[in-house]
């Protein structure tokens, strides 16, 4: 079990219970609610992203399905879901200055596409397909795909082959992270996938430090 202030995560009967008891920013509301996951597989492999630093990696649960029944504000939801971590013995910013995260929904399963540039070691191109059971198989990554920078002028880019993505909707655009939607052609047929760019970079600004606060609320 894990506790951040009010809200919490727990494992329960297989499933993880996500209880969010939280104020929004930066116009303060309630966000009241229950997130459950249901893993089809839970994945024991570990990867390491950059062994001086022992950053690792773990999508525990890569193809998953998600209910989620919130309070405040009314909204109840149910679809597919991915459940991973990230672990290291340093600030991530030592390691890395960028890394990009890509997974899309095929059929049963699902592809993950996962780069990183690294500022001790050799660049990371890691390209997974996942099965319905939640297994993994390594493959040989597709070509690099440019995307448009971002609001904030943060570079972006992906996997997909022939080397051609285009971006459909941005969640989150902040001055070094963007989560976006992205649609490409996987095996034939359209796929729509989560992408994500960070840049460590712009993370370890002094300034961009300064805003954090403003951004993620902490409570006393």
């Amino acid at each position: 079990m894990l506790a951040i202030g009010p809200s919490s995560l727990h494992w329960r009967n297989g499933a993880l219970i996500i209880r969010i008891d939280e104020i929004a920013a930066p116009i303060p509301k309630p966000i009241r609610g229950e997130i459950i996951i249901e893993p089809l597989g839970i994945n024991q492999r570990v990867f390491t992203l950059e062994a001086l630093g022992a950053h690792c990696w773990r999508p525990i649960a890569p193809v998953a399905r998600a209910a989620v029944n919130l309070q405040s504000p009314d909204l109840r939801w149910r679809g597919h879901a991915y459940v991973d971590t990230n672990a290291g013995d340093e600030p991530l910013e030592k390691a890395f200055s960028s890394w990009t995260w890509a997974r899309a929904r095929i059929g049963d399963g699902a592809a993950i596409f996962y780069d990183a540039e690294k500022r001790r070691e050799p660049p990371l191109a890691l390209a997974l397909r996942v099965n319905a059971a939640g297994e993994l198989e390594e493959r040989e990554s597709p070509p690099v795909a440019p995307l448009p920078k971002t609001k904030w002028l943060l570079s972006r880019r992906t996997r997909a082959p022939g080397g051609v993505a285009r971006v459909l909707r941005d969640y989150e655009d902040t001055p070094f992270y963007s989560r976006s939607l992205v649609t490409s052609v996987i095996d034939g047929s359209p796929v729509e996938w989560m992408h994500e760019s960070l840049s460590l970079d712009r993370f370890a600004n002094p300034i961009v430090r300064l805003m954090l606060p403003f951004r993620m609320p902490r409570r006393g």
